[in-house]
């Protein structure tokens, strides 16, 4: 038996810092098998309250029967200089607890968000994530982006052979 449910999508407010405040440190825990190099213990990745209420970035939640269930965010950033087109759209945030995963709320939340940085005149839209977390890179492959560059980093101390 399938579950229908209805998605909504709105602007975060204050009121949704301590569930997003949660879903961050649920991305940071889910991402840190992929990146040793993060600093133990708590950490923050954004500062959610002032890009809530930054006009020029636009924070958005999921609510499915009143529940805060995904997130995502926009902003634009300045490309490299080498780069064309100058600006584009930075994806980040993209968090939907597990439970609800594989019903398209990601893709609700992206759809909003690109669309909004549309309406802001750009159609460039870059985001970052972790080369091994496979089953975000086909969510964001199914929403049209492709791989451009992978970092690639080492942490090895030279040994007295070296």
């Amino acid at each position: 038996m399938t579950t229908t449910f209805s998605t909504l999508l709105r602007e975060a407010t204050k009121t949704d810092l301590p569930v997003l405040l949660q879903f961050e440190q649920d991305l940071i825990s889910f991402e840190r098998p992929f990146a040793p190099n993060l600093k133990k213990g708590k950490i923050s990745y954004y500062d959610l309250a002032a890009y809530i209420e930054d006009p020029a970035i636009r924070v958005i939640v999921a609510e499915v029967e009143g529940q805060v269930v995904g997130s995502g965010y926009a902003l634009i950033r300045e490309n490299k200089a080498y780069k064309a087109p100058q600006n584009y759209v930075y994806l980040g945030f993209m968090y939907v607890l597990p439970e609800y995963r594989g019903r398209g709320i990601n893709d609700l939340i992206m759809t909003d968000l690109i669309l909004w940085g549309k309406t802001q005149g750009y159609t460039e839209v870059q985001l970052e994530v972790y080369a091994e977390n496979e089953s975000a890179i086909k969510a964001y492959a199914k929403a049209g982006l492709v791989p451009e560059i992978l970092t690639m980093r080492s942490n090895n101390t030279p040994t007295e052979n070296q």
